[in-house]
């Protein structure tokens, strides 16, 4: 298991080299002037991606809006059961995400969506609406970029498509997002 071990610490390390810094980057001067445009953030994902979004959005939420005196606008669209389930139900789990931007989104406002594949039909769906109605719209992807690559204004792609290593990668890009703010609250102002 060592060996094992090893090589999987070796190709975590190959994918987190894998991040494009000046893509994230961009992404953080996006987020500083959804801030300072008093702009709402949702971000949405299935399974592991839908947990990173969760954590991304208390992260931004709490920790980066705390350190820089500021209140983000974020959302997680994975974090109302009820809603999900009552839309998943009525009309199809393709519209668990679109129907609540419907609902919430607005132009100038950011959709983030991660997925290892970059074809989870929801995610799809909802990023396209976005893209149609004016929104910025991140896909966060992994190494086979997907649908939602090309709708994207912006897509960052992790070279790998092992779902642990490439959801890691992107939760660490999460943080990124979130820990720039923490770490430099004068970027918000």
């Amino acid at each position: 298991m060592t060996n094992w071990v090893t090589q999987y610490i070796a190709a975590q390390k190959a994918v987190l080299d894998s991040i494009p810094a000046d893509q994230v980057s961009e992404l953080i001067d996006l987020l500083a002037k959804a801030l300072k445009d008093d702009k709402q953030v949702f971000c949405f994902g299935n399974g592991g991606s839908a947990a990173n979004c969760s954590h991304f959005a208390t992260d931004l939420g709490k920790g980066s809006s705390d350190k820089v005196g500021r209140r983000f606008r974020v959302l997680s669209l994975n974090d109302n059961v009820s809603w999900m389930t009552a839309l998943g139900n009525d009309y199809s789990y393709d519209d668990v995400f679109v129907r609540q931007l419907e609902n919430y989104g607005r132009p100038g406002d950011i959709a983030l969506s991660l997925s290892v594949s970059g074809n989870s039909p929801n995610c799809v769906k909802a990023l396209q609406w976005a893209k149609d109605n004016g929104l910025h719209t991140i896909a966060l992807v992994g190494a086979k970029k997907g649908r939602m690559a090309e709708i994207a204004e912006h897509a960052i792609v992790v070279n790998d498509t092992h779902y642990g290593r490439a959801e890691d990668a992107q939760m660490g890009i999460c943080h990124m997002l979130c820990y720039a703010f923490m770490e430099n609250p004068e970027i918000a102002r």
